[in-house]
């Protein structure tokens, strides 16, 4: 399989390019974008699409513990395995790096199909912490 498995599209955010055409991303750039795009998606955010999205945005009140991280894991690998068919999910790691200013790490680790190319995006993710309680992790 060649670059024309994965493909060019839009960049993300919507810009120009120097010729003041709509800016085009290829490659491995195309997936990371569309992966972000995934995730950052709410189901029923686009009207057009309601399924199209993650549901990590549903624990964002969640207590940051290693349940809360499974059920990101979970909701990020049913995201992926059903929007990006050109990839391979190898494996989805919640870290708990800057839980103290509400944030976890999502690390996506994936093989772009077709390839021998293991590949990782890490995706922030802002928690919304509890007043008066601390972390179990």
């Amino acid at each position: 399989m060649g670059q024309e498995f994965i493909g060019a599209g839009w960049a993300f955010p919507l810009r120009t390019d120097r010729t003041g055409s709509i800016a085009l991303v290829r490659d491995q750039r195309e997936i990371e974008e569309s992966i972000h795009l995934i995730l950052a998606t709410s189901p029923g955010e686009r009207p057009m699409r309601p399924e199209f999205g993650c549901s990590v945005h549903d624990y964002v009140f969640a207590p940051a513990n290693a349940a809360t991280a499974g059920d990101i894991a979970y909701a990020v690998r049913v995201a992926l395995d059903r929007w990006e068919p050109r990839i391979t999910l190898e494996n989805v790691a919640v870290n708990f790096d800057g839980v103290d200013a509400g944030l976890l790490l999502i690390d996506v680790q994936y093989t772009i199909r077709g390839t021998n190319d293991p590949r990782n995006l890490v995706f922030p993710f802002y928690v919304i912490p509890r007043n008066g309680e601390e972390a179990a992790y």
